[in-house]
């Protein structure tokens, strides 16, 4: 569990500092979205939001099992579309490294809320 949680902040920060240059309007940040890929300019908003969103609730996470779920699909939800919109502006698998792996962490703590029902602790 501990470990867990130290993964969970780990994500949060990553997911909080991604989301902060978005939720500023920095102007280039509208630009990328609007002419590499391919989305409309108010997306940078929303992407933001639902980064810095999962990102808190990673951090409020200690103890609860369903907080760390849910902060993990809004994670997948929107990092897959960054690591596909990556993919498809040909920044291949460098340019969306850093969204696969805060996939990767998310997943590995969500994996640790799972508890199988014929396992002994």
């Amino acid at each position: 569990m501990l470990l867990r949680y130290l993964n969970n902040i780990k994500v949060g920060k990553e997911l909080l500092q991604a989301s902060e240059p978005k939720l500023k309007g920095n102007p280039q940040m509208k630009e990328t979205f609007e002419n590499v890929f391919g989305l409309p300019g108010n997306m940078v908003t929303v992407a933001g939001t639902i980064e810095a969103t999962s990102g808190l609730l990673f951090l409020l996470s200690f103890g609860n099992k369903k907080i760390t779920r849910i902060a993990t699909v809004l994670t997948f939800g929107v990092l897959s579309v960054a690591a596909y919109k990556h993919y498809e502006a040909g920044h291949g698998k460098a340019g969306a490294q850093h969204a696969l792996d805060l996939m990767k962490l998310a997943g590995l703590s969500t994996l640790d809320t799972i508890s199988l029902p014929n396992c002994k602790k």
